[in-house]
């Protein structure tokens, strides 16, 4: 596996996303801990170094189930996790990043993840009552502390990026990016290489569609979120599955699957990138760390650059309302 740099932290150029291992898409059946165990371990020894969770994931089961799988092995992984969608003094779901928030998350992240050190902590979303500046300030103390190794932004706008790097040094940006969705690239992806930030997209498959594996959501349980998520509805997703049969296409040409197509694309786009794809299935981890050798030729990158943009907002109403723009 080869490895990248984001703003400092080497990471394995293909992560692993930890949010389906608390239950996000209840589609893929009940849920096993012991499989999703196996998993980070699987991937371990595929050589991806980066895995990527939240307190929110459950909340807290995520960060547990990532915890268990690494003893014995935390000298192997850089641990990334998120503080800021949920309130310690409400005890509930909550968008908080005051410092005492952040002071109380950070304790018990390293408890759950049996842990001294967070390697890349993230703030989950923006904020808006408290200045970004207090909170880079108090990752800037727990920096000092060495609780949090690299600090990181999810979601935030051009002018947060540049306020907080302003107090603590960013070093990576999360946020959504694939072939269906490439807002990034007109002002973020830029302003990150100014300020040598790495980037880490997440959902780089199209929360699952970029997969090929998904032809209906009429069978989506209605507890998953994708069944009201707008690309997954009506006329947008039959339009979507046509860019997904593209995507098919091209890796046949190669022997690549649709999977492993999409993320050998996002790796074209620099040596700053780290997407994490989410699983908690064996065979997915497999698939999705096989294509760091998956090679493109130019003429199918540009291809895949020409795709017909994903049809539908990314998220409902509501999700688009808390991203930063």
């Amino acid at each position: 596996m080869k490895h990248i740099t984001l703003g400092g932290l080497e990471v394995s150029r293909i992560g692993l996303g930890a949010m389906t291992m608390a239950g996000t898409y209840t589609s893929e059946g009940a849920l096993d801990h012991s499989e999703s165990i196996t998993t980070i371990n699987r991937a371990l020894d595929l050589g991806v170094t980066h895995i990527d969770t939240a307190e929110i994931y459950g909340p807290f089961l995520s960060e547990e189930i990532v915890g268990e799988a690494i003893k014995g092995r935390r000298d192997e992984v850089k641990i990334a996790t998120k503080f800021g969608l949920y309130s310690h003094a409400e005890q509930q779901s909550g968008v908080d990043s005051s410092p005492v928030n952040v002071r109380a998350a950070v304790e018990g992240s390293l408890r759950r993840l049996g842990t001294d050190h967070i390697d890349l902590y993230y703030q989950h979303r923006v904020d808006r009552n408290t200045p970004i500046e207090d909170t880079a300030g108090a990752i800037s103390e727990l920096v000092a502390e060495g609780k949090v190794l690299h600090f990181g932004l999810s979601e935030a706008s051009p002018e947060t990026i540049r306020r907080a790097h302003a107090v603590h040094p960013v070093s990576a940006l999360q946020t959504e990016y694939s072939l269906w969705t490439r807002d990034v690239e007109a002002e973020i992806l830029p302003l990150l290489r100014e300020l040598g930030i790495g980037f880490v997209p997440y959902s780089p498959l199209g929360h699952g569609l970029l997969t090929g594996q998904i032809r209906s959501v009429a069978d989506f349980p209605d507890d998953d979120w994708r069944k009201t998520n707008p690309r997954f509805t009506s006329q947008n997703f039959e339009r979507n599955l046509r860019l997904v049969d593209e995507v098919r296409a091209i890796g046949e040409e190669i022997g690549a699957t649709p999977a492993q197509t999409a993320l050998a694309w996002i790796l074209t786009h620099g040596d700053d990138i780290a997407p994490i794809p989410g699983t908690r299935r064996v065979g997915r981890v497999e698939e999705n760390t096989a294509a760091d050798a998956v090679e493109l030729s130019a003429s199918q990158v540009q291809r895949l650059e020409s795709l017909e943009p994903a049809a539908g907002a990314r998220h409902d109403h509501a999700n688009m309302a808390s991203i930063d723009r």
